[in-house]
């Protein structure tokens, strides 16, 4: 991964405080797992921004290599990954993801 690729994620997940790097957008998802995460993210109405790595193929790559997980979605939350889909969905189920989102509820 380039330098400046590194520094643009590195950038977007500082300055955001709750971001998904995905495939399409919150409103056109295009695949199935951005699109569940997107869904449970908007269930809790909290504001969060949205990459489509479909769009760069530098940043979809480089994604996987800032956080050494091989897959999109990734969802990070103050600056921290916290996971893709099947962490998501599972911390969605048990209450955990609420709780750690709740200080960015509307």
């Amino acid at each position: 991964m380039s330098d400046s690729v590194s520094q643009q994620i590195e950038q977007v997940v500082k300055n955001n405080d709750v971001v998904l790097f995905m495939k399409g957008t919150p409103d056109f998802p295009q695949c199935g797992f951005s699109q569940r995460v997107s869904a449970i993210l908007n269930s809790y109405e909290i504001p969060f921004s949205a990459v489509n790595v479909l769009l760069n193929n530098d940043v979809r790559e480089g994604i996987k290599a800032y956080s050494d997980w091989p897959t999109i979605p990734q969802l990070y939350v103050n600056a921290e990954f916290v996971g893709g889909c099947d962490i998501i969905s599972e911390m969605h189920d048990g209450g955990e993801l609420e709780e750690l989102l709740a200080p960015y509820k509307k």
